[in-house]
């Protein structure tokens, strides 16, 4: 495992036959579009659900504008059977999510990314270069009380043509669930 996080300016690692829950297997090739944000999630993490549907809505307002969400499990399903493809294919079509959802079995993915929480965002400009890496906005629990966007004003940054002026928050949330060795 991993402890070191991609550090800002580092490239995007590479990925391979990732499986979705729409059957598809993705790489990192498969995604073009201007700017790319991976996101580290799961199914049973009280976080990751607090964020399910913002990540709907962010990916429906930016996809216009060049900009792919895809989310990525990674966590042990041996010990968090949840997180089971089975049941990505299932919570996926029951939230009606809008983006790739991935499945990291032998969790290398989530280590190239030194990826530490559910959720916890990544995002890649055109060059595949990290731009932001951290949490969403500032308030899990209540979306109404959100005072800071920081995905959202990375995104605007980068789309501006600017620097983005926030470029690492702390992510929170559930711990990536390791196998055991």
């Amino acid at each position: 495992m991993n402890t070191q996080p991609r550090k800002l300016g580092e490239m995007l690692p590479p990925f391979h036959n990732l499986r979705g829950v729409d059957g598809n297997f993705y790489a990192y090739t498969d995604f073009s579009t201007d700017i790319l944000i991976i996101v580290f999630s799961c199914n049973h993490c009280p976080y990751v659900q607090a964020y399910e549907d913002r990540m709907i809505r962010l990916h429906r307002e930016y996809e216009k504008e060049g900009v792919q969400l895809v989310a990525i499990n990674s966590n042990d399903t041996k010990n968090y059977p949840d997180d089971s493809f089975e049941l990505m294919v299932k919570r996926a079509r029951d939230k009606g999510f809008n983006f790739p959802y991935l499945r990291d079995e032998d969790q290398s993915v989530a280590d190239a990314f030194g990826a530490t929480h559910t959720p916890q965002f990544f995002v890649f400009d055109k060059g595949r270069k990290l731009c932001y890496s951290g949490k969403m906005d500032d308030n899990w629990k209540e979306p109404g009380a959100v005072k800071e966007t920081y995905l959202k004003d990375a995104l605007d940054n980068l789309l501006a043509g600017e620097k983005v002026k926030v470029p690492e928050t702390y992510s929170i949330g559930c711990t990536i669930k390791w196998k055991s060795l």
